[in-house]
């Protein structure tokens, strides 16, 4: 009985991860994307004020080189957008695994509290109280050791 109480409850704290996992994967990629764009449109400003540097007054020049550092500037807002969803996303799986850890230690010790009610004498020795103890202290061992 225990046993579906713990993965009931585990598996109600995961339904919703892989929708949330997606989420963020489609976020990050969509960022990716806008970050490759804004370095495309930044390569052809740059090659634009290559040609042109010698021609243009002080003042367009300035202002070509803003709309770089402009770009830039955006190109990098992508980027930290998409390391703190990267880091908001292994934080969200770690969570749940820590979840599942804390879980399989608290069932764990369940069993062994019940091996040693039932008369379950250690995991070396392998003995049992009767013949029924026996059946349900395999049963025990197969689900702990799948």
């Amino acid at each position: 009985m225990a046993t579906a109480i713990y993965l009931e409850h585990y598996l109600d704290s995961i339904e919703n991860l892989p929708c949330e996992l997606q989420r963020n994967f489609t976020l990050m990629r969509e960022l990716d994307n806008r970050a490759e764009e804004k370095k495309c449109e930044i390569d052809k400003l740059a090659e634009e004020y290559i040609k042109t540097v010698r021609n243009l007054a002080p003042d367009q020049r300035v202002e070509h080189l803003q709309k770089i550092q402009s770009g830039f500037s955006k190109c990098k807002e992508y980027s930290d957008d998409k390391v703190q969803l990267a880091m908001q996303t292994y934080e969200m799986v770690d969570k749940h695994i820590r979840r599942l850890d804390a879980d399989l230690a608290r069932f764990e010790n369940e069993l062994k509290e019940k091996l040693d009610v039932s008369g379950y004498e250690s995991p070396d020795n392998r003995t049992a109280k009767s013949k029924t103890d026996c059946g349900l202290i395999c049963y025990i061992e197969l689900l702990m050791f799948k």
